[in-house]
């Protein structure tokens, strides 16, 4: 039977194959879900699907588009924003 915090569905079960030769299940944290654009709630292309912790290791350009609004807005949603900005 597994230590009761590793009961838990929030964990997610792999199948290793140890260096003995037999399979070993090791309990992992889930990644978190998809980012979404905050205007059409698109999936973000470019950026990342990491835990806090990988993704404040990480460098500020492999975390979203280098682009304005970029990890906030999908291109075309920025693209459209900043079309409207430039005819007012």
């Amino acid at each position: 039977m597994p230590e009761p915090y590793k009961r838990s569905r929030s964990l997610r079960r792999l199948q290793v194959k140890v260096p003995g030769g037999r399979i070993s299940l090791h309990y992992r944290n889930r990644k978190p879900g998809k980012a979404e654009c905050s205007n059409c709630s698109a999936v973000l292309k470019g950026v990342p699907r990491e835990r806090s912790l990988k993704m404040h290791n990480m460098p500020k350009t492999k975390k979203r588009p280098q682009r304005p609004y970029g990890g906030n807005l999908c291109s075309r949603c920025m693209r459209s924003l900043i079309v409207g900005k430039a005819r007012s």
